[in-house]
């Protein structure tokens, strides 16, 4: 299963993927076809989907999207994710 997601106006696709793989060790999957340059596909399954992986993989796409210039809440989606999780707990 993989998740798509837009990518941000004024966000090189392969840079951050680049940034992401050099740093982080994370590979991320580029859009196919006419969706080429235009999203990411996040995979979501076995490993890749444990707590550990979500937040490591929210944290370093915040740090790849600071480098490429984007204006964000530093934490916001961590603090998103571990809401999430709290509420599935319950």
């Amino acid at each position: 299963m993989l998740n798509a997601v837009r990518i941000p106006a004024n966000v090189s696709d392969l840079s951050v993927r680049k940034y992401l793989l050099g740093k982080f060790g994370i590979e991320l999957g580029g859009g196919l076809g006419p969706l080429k340059g235009k999203i990411w596909r996040i995979g979501l399954m076995g490993h890749s989907s444990t707590r550990q992986n979500v937040i490591l993989f929210l944290t370093a796409l915040e740090s790849a999207l600071a480098e490429e210039g984007v204006k964000l809440e530093p934490g916001a989606a961590v603090a998103a994710a571990m809401k999430s999780y709290s509420q599935h707990e319950q």
